[in-house]
């Protein structure tokens, strides 16, 4: 430790002792004020990471909704290849086609699929093309309305899934011309912070941080199988 005083020779053997002022005032180190201002700065540093952690996570759940809905429409148009005898017939007899929203519903929903063995109470001891049909729409259906939010769904024979500015619609082209088309949206999560979240009474309606399904986000159309 340094010296506090310093001693001075004095007349007669007398001496002095002086204090060390100056070099007390050379000692330096952090005053509060720096401390304070460290800590905003570093504030702001968390905040930008805190930041980019949630758009990271949004980015992750939406990647996520998108494969999960790739998977489904895959599932869908298998399904109806296989089970061309029906997948090829028009609305109206056609258990696959149809607009679908949340909650997603079959058109004529059906619990109970017997291909052989004992069937169903009230069911036909072999099922029909159609009932096969009815009944994998509706546990597809089931699915789909768990797996995305405000699933929107639409099966429909189209010639112009896309409009002229290249983007997916919703409408389809009436009759049957062109091939079935699987069309699949949901709620997206919004990166435009300037929307106001919406009240839950409301939020169907209402402007909010979701993007709802005003377009489709899969289109994929059921091209043809084997010939057998």
């Amino acid at each position: 430790m340094s010296p506090l005083y310093t001693v001075i020779p004095g007349s007669a053997g007398r001496v002095h002792t002086v204090p060390l002022r100056g070099k007390l005032c050379k000692s330096s180190g952090f005053s509060l004020i720096e401390v304070l201002v460290s800590i905003v700065v570093l504030c702001f540093g968390l905040l930008g990471m805190a930041g980019m952690q949630a758009a990271s996570l949004q980015s992750n759940r939406e990647a996520r909704l998108q494969s999960s809905a790739v998977v489904l429409a895959r599932e869908l148009a298998e399904m109806i290849r296989g089970n061309k005898l029906v997948g090829i017939l028009p609305a109206g007899s056609n258990p696959y086609l149809g607009s679908f929203s949340s909650p997603l519903a079959a058109t004529t929903p059906s619990y109970c699929l017997s291909v052989g063995g004992t069937p169903c109470a009230g069911a036909s001891p072999v099922a029909t093309a159609t009932a096969i049909g009815n009944a994998e729409m509706t546990e597809w259906l089931a699915r789909v309305d768990s797996e995305l939010p405000g699933a929107r769904v639409d099966v429909c024979f189209d010639t112009a899934p896309f409009d002229t500015a290249g983007l997916p619609q919703w409408n389809c082209t009436a009759g049957t011309a062109g091939v079935i088309v699987v069309k699949i949206g949901w709620t997206r999560g919004s990166t435009n912070r300037s929307l106001a979240v919406a009240p839950a009474a409301s939020a169907a309606s209402a402007p909010s941080a979701l993007e709802r399904a005003t377009i489709p986000s899969i289109i994929l159309p059921v091209t043809a199988g084997n010939s057998v």
